[in-house]
């Protein structure tokens, strides 16, 4: 049995703007209509509203959360997980992620995506910070237009990431 895709959605919490919170909820339900599983920060703005979404579409949501405390997490999250990390747990849901959307944001965002293009893990960029001057835009960091773009590309980009996965051999 395969495993599911988990589309890791990042974006601001208490910086999210009206139409980046309409946008994450659209990107939430359609990452769940496609059976995949959303994985957010777990708290507020961007990290609810696409919570919310998968929800609304009968999917599964994991929020990585930076307290110790489960009970921090949004009324939309399925599965907390209290890492007592604080910002460091940014790392957390980028190495959950098989593929990362990116939606509004301030610098918690950016540091995801710094972690992800470290990582060469493909970001899909819908309203977001822009890496243009930085020359990573069309390669790794991808911008899009439309939640249904952003959730189409980084599913089949998921897939494929996947089926190329080995195991690590770590054994304890």
């Amino acid at each position: 049995m395969s495993r599911k895709p988990i589309i890791g959605v990042i974006g601001g919490g208490t910086t999210a703007s009206e139409e980046g919170l309409r946008l994450a909820e659209e990107v939430g339900f359609l990452i769940a209509r496609e059976d995949a599983i959303l994985a957010c920060g777990g708290l507020n703005g961007v990290m609810a509203a696409a919570a919310k979404g998968a929800k609304r579409g009968d999917g599964l949501t994991l929020g990585i959360l930076p307290s110790g405390n489960k009970a921090d997490a949004n009324p939309y999250i399925d599965i907390p997980v209290a890492t007592a990390m604080s910002t460091a747990r940014n790392l957390v849901i980028v190495r959950t992620a098989d593929a990362l959307i990116a939606i509004n944001g301030s610098y918690g965002t950016l540091s995801e995506i710094a972690h992800a293009l470290d990582l060469g893990k493909t970001v899909f960029a819908l309203r977001t910070w822009s890496m243009e001057k930085l020359g990573v835009e069309g390669e790794l960091f991808v911008p899009v237009s439309t939640p249904r773009e952003a959730v189409d590309r980084a599913i089949k980009f998921a897939r494929k990431a996947m089926a190329a996965e080995t195991p690590s051999g770590y054994v304890k």
